[in-house]
């Protein structure tokens, strides 16, 4: 597998350094394990000038073309799997195992939108005799991309497999906290032949990459996952140049607990997944209305089984859950911890940082939180559950809704009438009944509210990389 790479940029189909870099840190041993380069404004607008290149070129490549290409990178990426996986672990400190399964759900990102490049169907509209309107589907440019640190490789994948796979170009930002998996990627399809320009990586201070690739007049289109606070910047930047946006930004997930369930089996579950990543994903159950006559049983059985998860070095094959990603994390979890202490809530389990080496944080379970704690309307992103007491579905769907966030949302329970209506009322881009998965390649993943616009995977997948062209065509001149 290796030592950890040495991190580059990816510019007009060649690698280049910076003077300046920026420390990576192992955050289970808070050693510096690599640097990363800082993009000067001339290695900016080469990209920029590159992907407009790029884009002149594979927007007019045949679409099996394109997507032949995408599944020959997704091929050799799943043959690097165990070296990929042992860079995100050195870098974000997840199990090697749980990074191993990153690099191959982003494979199946790769794979799944392949697909869809050759299915990016226009339509005839029915018109009089000797006139036809026709719809085209064309690719819309250039793309500035920006992904974040909690998944170093799907999240890459992900935008750049809608931007490739419909024929546009793009330049990525990945996080500098975690810059090795993007790397993978852009080696990977440099191997399959990619063209020069179509994919560029960049790395550096987000705020001067995005302040300088948001405006320029070659990106048609701006793709962002992380916060919200951080989107809505983004959003505002790109609409001064009236520049459309991808939004995935943050949630702060409801889960509803109908007393009908197998409690059992749903607080085990949820316990195991609400740890996953040390609860640094946006779709993360975090705030769970469970009802009172469960109540009692449902949080014996969750916190017992948060208590018991196995926490440590991520290349450990007995650890379950590895550090958070950073120092500010840390001051972060603490902070809702001792807010919601202070306001009345009761903690179970948790709510300390373990030892003084590493971003190690006690998987935490508070209980009968008020509503004026800030982590009821503040998303954690950690390993913190918030587990209350409702005493109906109403109340519950209520309660869920209370937020400025609709992401992801979940649901227990075995009757008909429950389920239909929590699809009815919850308000989430995506609702999981009886299952914690909320995003798949083959689904359609965004969020509704302050969670963002637009839609990543499925047969949407695409359609924000692509513009509407409608065709009228008179056979006569009228």
């Amino acid at each position: 597998m290796g030592e950890y790479p040495e991190i580059q940029m990816f510019i007009d189909g060649e690698w280049r350094g910076s003077n300046d870099r920026l420390p990576v840190v192992n955050p289970s041993t808070e050693e510096v394990i690599g640097e990363v380069p800082i993009a000067t404004t001339n290695d900016l607008e080469d990209a920029a000038l590159a992907a407009k290149r790029g884009f002149d070129v594979w927007s007019q490549t045949p679409p099996k073309e394109r997507a032949d290409l995408v599944r020959s990178a997704a091929a050799l990426l799943r043959e690097r799997q165990d070296e990929i996986a042992h860079s995100i672990t050195s870098e974000h400190g997840k199990p090697f195992e749980q990074a191993r399964l990153e690099v191959i759900r982003g494979c199946e990102f790769l794979e799944w939108d392949a697909g869809e490049a050759v299915r990016t169907y226009g339509r005839v509209i029915p018109s009089g005799p000797g006139v036809k309107y026709i719809v085209h589907h064309l690719p819309i440019g250039p793309v500035a991309a920006f992904s974040p640190w909690n998944f170093p490789m799907s999240q890459p994948a992900r935008k750049i497999a809608g931007a490739v796979s419909s024929g546009c170009s793009v330049i990525l930002k990945a996080a500098e906290e975690t810059p090795a998996g993007a790397m993978h990627i852009a080696q990977a399809f440099a191997d399959a032949g990619l063209p020069p320009g179509v994919l560029n990586l960049v790395s550096g201070v987000p705020g001067d990459i995005s302040g300088y690739l948001i405006p320029h007049p070659e990106i048609r289109l701006v793709a962002f996952t992380g916060s919200t606070t951080v989107g809505r910047n983004l959003t505002g930047l790109a609409s001064d140049n009236m520049t459309p946006v991808l939004m995935e930004l943050g949630g702060h997930a409801p889960v509803i607990v109908c007393e009908d369930t197998d409690v059992e089996s749903a607080a085990l579950s949820s316990a195991v997944r609400k740890m996953r990543n040390a609860g640094q994903v946006c779709t993360s159950p975090t705030r769970f209305f469970v009802h009172e006559a469960i109540f009692d049983q449902f949080l014996d059985t969750f916190t017992r089984r948060c208590a018991e998860t196995v926490v440590g070095d991520g290349f450990d094959p007995n650890v379950e859950m590895g550090p958070l990603a950073n120092e500010r994390r840390l001051a972060a979890m603490a902070r809702m911890v001792d807010d919601a202490v202070s306001t009345g809530a009761e903690l179970l389990t948790g709510g300390s940082r373990i030892g003084e080496t590493g971003y190690f944080f006690e998987p935490t379970v508070l209980a009968n939180v008020p509503d004026n704690a800030a982590v009821m309307q503040e998303e954690p992103f950690g390993p913190l559950a918030i587990v209350n007491p409702v005493d109906s579905l109403d109340t519950a769907i209520e309660r869920a809704n209370s937020v400025p966030y609709g992401l992801a949302a979940y649901g227990f329970t075995n009757r008909a009438d429950y389920a239909d209506a929590m699809v009815d009322q919850v308000e989430a881009g995506n609702l999981s009944i009886n299952t914690l998965e909320a995003s798949l390649p083959e689904t359609p993943f965004g969020g509704v509210k302050w969670s963002g616009y637009g839609r990543e995977g499925g047969a949407e997948g695409l359609h924000h990389y692509t513009v509407v062209k409608n065709v009228s065509h008179s056979l006569t001149i009228v």
